[in-house]
């Protein structure tokens, strides 16, 4: 007898799990709020671009730092004749080159590169403040439509029941069978608004998923999560004068759009450069091979250094378009 009472409790016992498990989770609003600021797809392509922003930054900044690259080269030829050359051709070479002065490109760059990340923290900011936005009316549309449903839920119930009485006082002779028509068109009059409720209520769930940035069923099962709370009013008398002036001091998007100007002023100065002289330095060490025998001897190797310079004395109005 103990073995199937056994059986039977760890029957009961894993419904109960598996009853608690396919329970979606519940968020109020700060919750959702959170949540929608750590999955919406909006905030995190705003975030990747703030990451590469970054990089923009050190990459402008490398111009200031010098650079160490190395170039080979070998080969061999085939001659059609008797030759004194040799054959073979080679020389390696280790550089290092620095910047001297670039006429302000490279630090037009930097300072370009540095106003692009602040221009992309700014649109993050902006794209967080919209997303938590969007929750908050979500939200509250979504326990609004909620409440609707239950409203016409109950309105669907008091109607059906009063059509019964109605048809019970037909069957006693109490009434007419206007009276039972009547509640026959009432209460149908009535479903089409508790099918459209539900809609909205849906469409509710469908459009904070979308924010979540969830993947929703699409076999018509219930929605993944659900809400917490109740929808309550809260009387609020904003003063137009403060919105305006809080509004033009911590929008993100005014500081963004005011960033995109200040890229512009930069961008006449970086174009501006390439019509002045570029002096660079350079050294390294080379190894190299003398083709011609009674030049030298075949293996040759030492230090290199100097200066490279270029200057575009007309660029065919190229930089005046730009200007």
């Amino acid at each position: 007898m103990r073995l199937p009472f056994r059986a039977v409790a760890l029957s009961s016992l894993l419904v109960l799990a598996g009853t608690s498990r396919a329970a979606p989770p519940s968020y109020n609003l700060e919750q959702a709020v959170a949540l929608a600021q750590e999955k919406n797809p909006e905030i995190a392509i705003a975030r990747k671009k703030v990451e590469a922003a970054r990089g923009e930054v050190i990459e402008a900044r490398s111009g200031f730092l010098p650079s160490v690259s190395s170039v080979g080269l070998l080969d061999k030829r085939q001659h059609e004749r008797e030759t004194r050359l040799r054959d073979e051709d080679y020389n390696a070479q280790l550089r290092l080159q620095q910047n001297l002065y670039t006429g302000g490109a490279i630090t037009s760059q930097l300072a370009i590169a540095r106003l692009n990340l602040d221009k992309a923290q700014c649109d993050l900011q902006e794209t967080i403040n919209r997303v938590a936005m969007d929750t908050r009316v979500a939200y509250s549309e979504l326990l609004l439509n909620r409440a609707r449903v239950r409203v016409r839920e109950d309105s669907v119930r008091v109607l059906e029941q009063e059509l019964k009485n109605q048809q019970e006082r037909l069957r006693a002779g109490l009434v007419a069978t206007l009276n039972v028509q009547r509640a026959e068109v009432t209460v149908a009059n009535e479903r089409p608004e508790l099918i459209n409720a539900q809609t909205d209520l849906q469409m509710s769930y469908l459009r904070l998923g979308e924010i979540f940035g969830m993947e929703w069923p699409l076999d018509g099962a219930p929605a993944p999560f659900d809400v917490a709370g109740q929808l309550q009013y809260q009387a609020r008398h904003p003063v137009l004068n403060d919105c305006l002036a809080r509004a033009d001091a911590e929008r993100p998007s005014i500081r963004a759009a005011q960033r995109a100007i200040d890229i512009e002023d930069r961008q006449y100065v970086l174009d501006k450069s390439e019509v002045r002289p570029h002096v660079g330095f350079f050294s390294g060490y080379e190894v190299y091979n003398e083709r011609d025998p009674e030049v030298g001897q075949e293996f040759n190797y030492g230090y290199v250094f100097g200066i490279n310079g270029t200057w575009h004395i007309f660029d065919g109005f190229a930089t005046k378009g730009r200007l």
